[in-house]
């Protein structure tokens, strides 16, 4: 297995082909997305081990995103079952997922509890949605230095699991040096990663205010609401299949890869 160094401008070309790529299948990839948030919204309901269920399966949910963006790139309409790679791939390789899955949970679940110990856990009951955030909330300095402590221990955790499930699965790597490598891929090619985040901000930021100006021109500025939840949920899928574009080039291809 060989690491890529890719060029900074590398990361607008992997927005683009995340947008484009969403576009050849939009209801496939948009499909399989909302199933995605299904389970894991219904898996987080279990009562006391939810959060820590549904953070497990995230990276093999994201390897089955990742499937499907590989599929339509090739031409081919991803099917639901890709969402179920990650565990079609043979017994040694799913063990090894569900061995990242747990330690993606654990390492979610630490940087919530230390924000907990910041503000007593009025941020971590924010985020994960058992309460409704007010203005005032949001200006407590307790509050904004546990979003901050958690942003801090998060973001090193999402550099260690960004390409580690594909790691997984396409280079049959064991999960302690799919980590490893993940973490050296995203250093290494750390101005590609930085121009690819700044360009979905831009994204983000132009979604936003062309929803509020369509709203505004229509006069009914209620309008934005109802719009903007939808098209930041397809936002957020063209933003998983843009994943696989960052994965393919920082990594040699494997020989053979799978499925």
């Amino acid at each position: 297995m060989k690491l890529n160094i890719v060029p900074a401008r590398t990361g607008m070309v992997w927005v683009k082909l995340g947008i484009r790529t969403f576009f050849r299948q939009p209801l496939a990839l948009a499909g399989l997305f909302f199933m995605f948030m299904a389970v894991m919204t219904v898996v987080s309901q279990v009562p006391f081990v939810g959060i820590a269920l549904a953070m497990a399966l995230l990276p093999a949910a994201t390897l089955g995103l990742m499937a499907a963006t590989r599929e339509a790139t090739d031409g081919r309409f991803p099917m639901p079952v890709v969402l179920l790679a990650a565990f079609r791939a043979g017994k040694q390789q799913a063990r090894a997922m569900l061995v990242l899955g747990a330690l993606y949970a654990l390492g979610f679940l630490g940087a919530m509890g230390v924000s907990y110990l910041v503000d007593g856990g009025g941020f971590a009951r924010v985020y994960l949605g058992g309460a409704a955030p007010s203005r005032e909330m949001m200006l407590e300095p307790a509050f904004q230095a546990a979003m901050w402590v958690f942003i801090g221990l998060h973001l090193p955790l999402s550099l260690l699991f960004w390409h580690a499930p594909a790691l997984v699965h396409w280079h049959g790597l064991p999960p302690l040096k799919s980590l490893f490598f993940s973490l050296v891929a995203c250093l290494r090619n750390f101005w590609a990663f930085a121009v690819f985040g700044l360009m979905w901000l831009a994204v983000l930021v132009l979604v936003v205010m062309g929803v509020t100006t369509i709203a505004a021109l229509l006069g009914n500025p209620g309008l934005a609401g109802d719009i903007l939840f939808p098209a930041l949920l397809l936002m957020a899928s063209m933003f998983f299949t843009s994943l696989y574009f960052t994965f393919r080039d920082s990594f040699e291809p494997p020989p053979e890869a799978a499925p």
